[in-house]
């Protein structure tokens, strides 16, 4: 009988392919001669022997070795191993009383990654702050720990010292003003990496802290020095290698990379929209972050639309023909009909027919491609033309309406005036429709809700402005940064580089910038070497002389 093997502890399910029923059945009947014969085995219990394992010292079921027996395959290493394990391989799971939901992962994720995002945002700001309050409050500790620990063994502080004192209080203060407008400023972007001359110069101020430290607490503070001139120019001198060393940082992180050294070209990845780009002595990261800065200023918004209208062409293009031959139809319908041999032998050149007309077929089709391509454009371009000059119709009525009806409230009383924002909703109306069908022919309705038009339609009309200059945002794609940040589809971007983000860019640097939807692609070039050569012209080469003779006709 061909019924489960019932396990006690164990519900033991199997799900099988189609090879591995077949491979059952063959089994099945090769050995239902020894299953009947075999009395001394449970009538539920079915036992298979693969051909490549005969032996009934190792019983499987199903292809699979019963709970508790040892596995034949091991025994003869992994080369006996079946290729389609993952189809035939049975697996025992339990299910546990506390589970947890797709949806509720996902949401755990995104929580722990918006809590490392935002700790990772304000970590340098926090280590920056209290690296700067270090710096600040060393210097004024060591004036206030000999006046608050041995006050009567201190020498008197002349007028010398005392000048000290106006010179250290101002230096703190121009270092204090440093550190906030160099290091204190809120940040740009999230970087995969830490800025390795940050960490440098952080690194380098707490060594000179820590070094100005040991040496205050080893022949000051353990001798209890009474000179405090001594002290306090001490504490002068400290200052003066703190400000040192933010000059250092200036050099470093503020002008090391104005110089251009290399050419960048941005590649956007679906429209291959390109810009070059200047850039200096930066780390991949730092480049990418100012490569990012420029193509939101520079790049028009990436739209969508416009790629799938594309693709949708491509594929009416290439579409499959279907080819009918009627003379084959009617050889396969006769050898049907007479069913003799030399019938259906005639039927079978009229394949090759089927073949070589489909490929003439899209021989032709492929030559009046660029003609469908060309007509295609075209008409997109006459439709273009034409919603265009319904609008900007439209809008010139409009705002001739507007200046009409200002100069009737000029003379009309203060109660009766109209505000911008009612005025910009009552003309709007009369070029909404012709502004929705421009935008859905240019397949740019997505990039412009209602009533960003309306706030720019009452900005124009604050200032003054022309027709031409409201028309101006909507009849040319303008900057990513011009429209929402919801409009942008481009929040989170992703590093991919081979190189360590950290190193400098060279010449040959290549890396990639990933988003939701596209890609950008940047390659780094060396600006090349010029040489500028003078030459000198003798200005006495410029002159010349004109000789007019004294018999002249007048």
């Amino acid at each position: 009988m061909d019924t489960e093997s019932t396990h006690s502890g164990y519900s033991y399910h199997s799900s099988r392919s189609g090879r591995s029923n077949r491979h059952g059945d063959r089994s099945r009947e090769r050995h239902k001669a020894s299953s009947s014969k075999d009395s001394s085995r449970s009538e539920r219990s079915v036992v298979i022997n693969p051909p490549d394992t005969p032996s009934q010292d190792s019983p499987v079921h199903n292809g699979e070795p019963l709970p508790g027996e040892p596995s034949p395959g091991a025994e003869q290493g992994d080369d006996t191993q079946d290729d389609n394990w993952g189809e035939t391989t049975t697996a025992v799971t339990g299910t546990s009383e506390l589970s947890i939901s797709q949806e509720e992962v996902v949401g755990l994720g995104k929580e722990i990654q918006d809590r490392t995002q935002g700790f990772r945002r304000y970590l340098p700001l926090a280590v920056g702050s209290c690296v700067g309050l270090l710096v600040v409050a060393t210097p004024l500790v060591f004036l206030l720990l000999p006046a608050v620990m041995w006050p009567d063994r201190l020498q008197a502080c002349g007028s010398a010292c005392e000048g000290l004192f106006l010179s250290i209080s101002f230096k703190l203060l121009i270092l204090l003003v440093a550190i906030w407008a160099l290091f204190l400023r809120p940040g740009r972007a999230s970087l995969p990496r830490m800025c390795v001359y940050r960490a440098f110069l952080t690194t380098l101020t707490l060594l000179l802290t820590m070094s100005y430290w040991l040496f205050y607490g080893v022949r000051i503070l353990d001798a209890q020095d009474e000179d405090y001139h001594g002290i306090v120019q001490f504490a002068v001198s400290l200052v003066d290698s703190q400000l040192f060393v933010h000059y250092l940082a200036v050099v470093l992180l503020e002008l090391r990379h104005l110089q251009p050294c290399y050419s960048v070209c941005v590649i956007r990845s679906t429209d291959g929209e390109t810009r070059h780009y200047n850039i200096g002595q930066l780390s991949i990261q730092r480049a990418a972050l100012s490569i990012l800065e420029f193509y939101y200023r520079d790049f028009p918004l990436h739209n969508p639309a416009l790629l799938s209208a594309a693709k949708h062409r491509a594929a009416k293009h290439l579409a499959g023909l279907k080819v009918y031959n009627v003379d084959a139809f009617k050889n396969k319908l006769r050898a049907y009909l007479l069913d003799t041999p030399g019938s259906t032998a005639g039927a079978q050149p009229g394949n090759g027919n089927q073949s070589r007309a489909m490929v003439t077929a899209a021989a032709k089709r492929k030559d009046s491609a660029h003609n469908e391509l060309y007509y295609e454009e075209a008409d997109y371009e006459r439709r273009v033309r034409k919603r265009r000059a319904r609008l900007v119709v439209a809008v010139e009525e409009a705002f001739t309406h507007v200046r009409r009806m200002k100069k009737e409230d000029e003379r009309a009383t203060p109660s009766d005036i109209m505000d911008v924002r009612e005025a910009a909703l009552a003309i709007f109306p009369s070029m909404a429709r012709s502004l929705q069908k421009y935008l859905r022919t240019t397949r740019r309705q997505h990039c412009h809700s209602m009533e960003s038009i309306q706030k720019h339609l009452a900005f124009c009309l604050v200032n003054n402005m022309s027709p031409k200059a409201f028309l101006e945002a909507y009849l040319a794609p303008g900057p990513t940064l011009q429209y929402g940040p919801e409009r942008w589809m481009a929040d989170q971007w992703t590093l991919v580089s081979e190189a360590s983000v950290t190193s400098g860019i060279k010449e040959g640097t290549e890396f990639l910038l990933k988003c939701l939807d596209f890609s950008l692609a940047i390659t780094v070039k060396g600006i090349p070497y010029i040489r500028l050569t003078e030459e000198y012209i003798d200005p006495k080469s410029h002159k010349f002389i004109l000789l007019l003779q004294s018999e002249t006709s007048v």
